[in-house]
């Protein structure tokens, strides 16, 4: 009953005139950015980070969210009409989806793509809003030595979860900490790698940093690319309502591909990529018909699409009950919070429920927006396909350069988002997940804090670590974790999906 309360409460919040625009802005924008290849959730969030900073901290968590779950609905349109994901978590869609569209269905492709994520995340947004709050509860005994543990664990399970060498993730995830702490130390009152510049006294901002790692570096990555040559595949798109019998064979792989992506969201690194193709290989073990996957099988299509919907609302458990973001998206979420002066975690709820519960009824109302525009907005998207690159690049460009300077007016800012956006473009170009780096470097502060806090507490002794239960538990699957990744046969899994994408 309570429950039912706070979501009538949630409610009564996400249908004001204000939450309920910035949540028609974000689905709508992330719909668009799912649509056009080669931008994805994090560069768009990060570039519109800035524009959010205006407005109530409500309108603007309802409008990223709905930015984050509008791409997954988004990034199928054009794996099925032109093989290219508009999102890394789309890629298995490509498989059949495109398949199905050249084989006369586009319209019952696209169909069961937008039902199945509009399932998935209502059915996420329930799972979510009945998980947090015990979770929550429960996160209240945790304390500084529970907190660092915790997320160290995060950190390993992302590195372990994330593409290519483990080792190069670790490398990641260092120096992401040791960016996350230039500034001023909090306990000393000194700078620290602050290397006589003034503005990193207040530390490297999150904004910059994601824009150029994210945003800038795709727009260098892809301008060497010949995107333009790629045409979208011509045919009627009609019959958008699946018939009876794609219903019957998507409907089980609907219902499992929710439930396996909403607790895979919730594992750090997990998220709506990882998600997708579990619920992919899951969906083509269990066939009775294997062979027809990858020639047009719409369970391809309906399982992966729920499962990567599913996943978004399971990764926002751990950033709003714990204060540990899960992903990429969920750590530029926690730093948007901090900058609104909002300490995620388990006060959360209880000291701001108009966030926890308005966002998490704005996520259903954003879910039933999704479904009544994209079915109707298809021939939009199709259009919208057609803008040439070297048109659309630029612009983005430009987005970033006045997004990094109106934060502070400090040409500094923007410079940074530039150092970052050739850093990040040479690490896609040698194979480093950026990932690890930018959730470590939001990470990275209350990793330091937690850790101090702790030894302050043990008197400097390493073993309060040891002997408190939740620690060494923690201590022991991160270890547990680790020693997997060297295994050989570990690392070729882990590869898998990477060579996929």
């Amino acid at each position: 009953m309570d429950i039912l309360q706070h979501i009538i409460y949630g409610l009564g919040i996400a249908v004001e005139p204000m939450n309920l625009l910035f949540c028609f802005l974000g689905v709508l924008i992330g719909t668009l950015v799912g649509v056009l290849p080669g931008i994805g959730p994090v560069a768009a969030i990060s570039l519109l980070l800035p524009a959010t900073f205006h407005v109530p901290p409500v309108a603007s968590i309802i409008m990223l969210a709905g930015i984050y779950y509008g791409v997954m609905y988004g990034g199928s349109t054009t794996s099925i009409l032109v093989n290219i994901p508009g999102e890394v978590a789309s890629v298995v869609t490509c498989l059949d989806g495109y398949q199905m569209a050249r084989n006369g269905r586009a319209g019952a492709a696209l169909g069961i793509s937008a039902f199945a994520s509009f399932i998935a995340g209502t059915l996420g947004v329930v799972g979510l809003a009945f998980v947090a709050p015990p979770l929550a509860s429960i996160a209240l005994r945790f304390g500084p030595p529970e907190y660092f543990t915790l997320m160290i664990l995060g950190l390993i399970i992302l590195t372990f979860l994330s593409s290519g060498s483990m080792l190069k993730s670790l490398i990641m995830a260092s120096l992401g900490i040791v960016i996350g702490n230039v500034g001023m130390d909090l306990i000393t009152a000194q700078p620290r790698y602050t290397l006589g510049i003034d503005f990193l006294i207040d530390g490297v901002g999150l904004v910059p940093v994601v824009m150029g790692l994210f945003g800038v570096s795709e727009v260098f990555l892809n301008i060497e690319k010949s995107l333009t040559d790629q045409e979208v595949f011509k045919t009627k798109i009609k019959g958008l309502l699946p018939n009876i019998m794609e219903w019957k064979r998507s409907a089980w792989p609907i219902v499992r591909g929710s439930v396996t992506g909403f607790f895979l969201g919730i594992l750090p690194g997990g998220g709506a990529i990882i998600a997708s193709f579990v619920s992919y290989g899951i969906e083509k073990r269990i066939s009775k018909h294997p062979e027809e996957f990858g020639k047009g099988a719409i369970e391809g299509v309906a399982g992966p699409e729920a499962s990567n919907n599913s996943a978004v609302a399971g990764a926002f458990i751990p950033l709003l009950t714990l204060g540990i973001p899960s992903n990429v998206v969920m750590a530029i979420m926690l730093g948007a919070l901090m900058i609104y002066g909002v300490a995620p975690g388990p006060q959360l709820i209880a000291k701001h429920p108009d966030i926890f519960w308005g966002t998490v009824s704005s996520m259903y109302i954003g879910n039933v927006m999704l479904l009544v525009l994209n079915l109707p907005l298809i021939g939009l998207w199709v259009k919208i396909l057609k803008i040439p690159y070297p048109i659309l690049f630029p612009l983005i460009l430009v987005f970033c350069i006045i997004g990094s300077y109106s934060l502070n007016n400090n040409i500094g800012e923007t410079e940074l988002m530039f150092i970052f956006g050739i850093f990040g473009y040479l690490l896609k170009k040698f194979k480093y997940d950026g990932a690890p780096l930018a959730l470590a470097m939001v990470l990275g502060p209350l990793i330091d804090n937690s850790l101090r806090q702790s030894l302050l507490m043990s008197g400097g002794s390493g073993m309060i670590f040891l002997t408190r239960p939740i620690c060494l538990i923690n201590l022991m699957i991160a270890l547990v974790v680790f020693l997997l990744a060297l295994s050989p046969k570990i690392s070729r899994l882990r590869r898998i999906p990477a060579e996929d994408a």
